[in-house]
């Protein structure tokens, strides 16, 4: 990670050291607006094939100009993330106003501009073209696409970002292939045209099918219909996706539950929790089937479990 403030750099120059930042870190690209007072940071790292930037900013325009385009081609998408102020982006004829957690996708290899008003914090992600167009080829030629706050897998792609994204802790090059795939694949799903034929719809890679598991633990009601309809697949299909990687949904969803449990049972923060209350928190609604379950998962009782994780007198 490499960070780069305003902070230490004379008032008039600026400016001119923030376009130069963003066109080394992100991409080759022009910013106008009120120098006075201007300041900004920003801090970038490589993940596996995407180059990833975190920064605020006051508000300042970034224009990619036909000539920045020319000179420094970019076969890359820009995934744009705003965590913080309003922004309006401008590509051709398209245009689109952006609210704190929608995305957008531009196409890098065509100008652009992007209006930034206020205090503004965003993180950018720079994806090679062939990665987003081999699983979402509808976002050739659509101009900026937008991707609400609300819309189905955003909230799983945004937090793939924030994950990719953050300094520490660093991830294993292996790790960062495979949250960069996820990222793509969810990005793809998320701005699929709701219009689209059923039958070209990619259907959602288990990693999407993992992530809203693993959000929705605490709900008893948790079951293969009503996953299998969120991600608008047979249940077939996805007792299927879970037989690829060597389990039933059943299995996976009670080790991950058991799991969950003896992390709450082992944190002193949530000593005065009782082990009951905290069972029903991951969504066992059967004492005798979750102390059952947990002995057989870990070898000894919720009870001494928690006698041997937490320290003396807790």
């Amino acid at each position: 990670m490499v960070h780069w403030s305003t902070d230490d750099v004379a008032e008039q120059e600026r400016f001119a050291y923030w376009r130069e930042v963003v066109s080394e870190s992100v991409l080759n690209v022009a910013t106008e607006g009120d120098r006075r007072h201007f300041s900004a940071r920003l801090s970038a790292r490589r993940a596996a094939d995407m180059r990833l930037a975190t920064f605020s900013a006051g508000s300042h325009t970034i224009f990619r100009t036909p000539s920045h385009v020319a000179q420094h081609p970019e076969d890359t998408y820009i995934v744009s993330l705003p965590l913080g102020g309003q922004s309006r982006v401008l590509q051709g004829a398209h245009e689109v106003t952006l609210g704190s957690d929608d995305l957008v996708i531009l196409d890098g290899r065509l100008p652009f501009e992007s209006q930034l008003q206020g205090e503004v914090t965003r993180i950018i992600a720079i994806v090679p073209h062939l990665m987003l167009d081999a699983r979402a080829p509808w976002l050739l030629g659509a101009g900026p696409v937008r991707i609400a706050a609300q819309a189905r897998f955003a909230d799983l792609a945004r937090r793939h970002l924030f994950e990719i994204a953050r300094d520490t802790p660093p991830l294993e090059p292996a790790a960062a292939q495979l949250m960069t795939e996820n990222l793509v694949n969810l990005l793809a799903l998320a701005s699929l045209p709701e219009a689209m034929p059923p039958g070209r719809r990619p259907e959602a890679p288990i990693e999407a099918i993992l992530a809203h598991c693993r959000s929705n633990l605490p709900d008893p009601g948790l079951t293969p219909l009503g996953v299998a309809a969120h991600f608008g697949i047979s249940p077939r299909t996805l007792h299927l996706r879970f037989k690829d990687i060597g389990q039933s949904f059943g299995r996976w969803v009670l080790q991950a539950r058991l799991e969950a449990c003896a992390r709450s049972l082992a944190d002193p923060r949530q000593a005065h929790h009782g082990i009951s209350d905290i069972a029903y928190r991951w969504g066992f609604n059967d004492l005798s089937n979750f102390n059952h379950g947990f002995r057989s998962h870990f070898g000894v009782t919720p009870r001494e479990f928690r006698r041997g994780a937490l320290p003396v007198g807790e």
